[in-house]
């Protein structure tokens, strides 16, 4: 994935979280194990905020639909 600063916005670590809904901690760890696309400026992190939405849409997981299958019914 590639930053494109002119369409993309730029998160801190704790706006990233809030989108996540979890603590500070888990955007932290996705950016140490290199999980995560960020910036680094100077010596602040930021998260592309694409990234963020990215993430979350990897990890999506659809429902399964069965067709004709009844379930709790003896056969």
């Amino acid at each position: 994935m590639t930053f494109d600063p002119r369409q993309d916005r730029l998160l801190t670590v704790a706006e990233a979280a809030e989108l996540f809904n979890t603590t500070e901690r888990f955007p932290r760890r996705l950016i140490e194990e290199r999980r995560i696309t960020f910036v680094r400026i100077g010596r602040k992190v930021r998260i592309p905020e694409s990234a963020v939405r990215a993430f979350i849409a990897s990890g999506t997981v659809e429902p399964i639909t069965l067709r004709g299958h009844r379930r709790g019914r003896a056969a």
